[in-house]
């Protein structure tokens, strides 16, 4: 049974992201800012969470048909920092973000990740 976790720390992101099959964490950079939740099986990264502007970010893939309906929906889920925009969405936890729409975002980058899906 998976845990629940308040979606306002990277701890409790990553605590979450942990409660998913075959997932480790990775600090690929220099930066120890950065630390990115991997899916094993591929070793692709489904969340990277980083502090920036004061906030703790998570960048999220998104399948592009929906990337602008969270955009629109929530003024904290911009394009994706540093990443592709078209296929990852950033979220700034400032609190605005109901939790569990942010698992339902983190659970469909893992899905995507998971399955294959660019």
């Amino acid at each position: 049974m998976k845990q629940i976790f308040s979606m306002t720390t990277r701890e409790s992101i990553i605590e979450y992201c942990m409660e998913f099959d075959d997932v480790y964490t990775d600090t690929p950079f220099k930066d120890p800012n950065w630390i990115l939740l991997r899916y094993r099986k591929n070793t692709k990264a489904f969340a990277w969470t980083y502090e920036k502007d004061g906030y703790i970010c998570v960048n999220v893939k998104v399948d592009p048909e929906w990337k602008d309906m969270w955009r629109s929906t929530y003024k904290s889920v911009i394009p994706g920092y540093h990443q592709n925009k078209n296929h990852w969405n950033t979220i700034i936890l400032d609190g605005s973000i109901p939790d569990n729409e942010i698992r339902r975002m983190i659970g469909e980058s893992y899905d995507l990740i998971a399955n294959g899906k660019n």
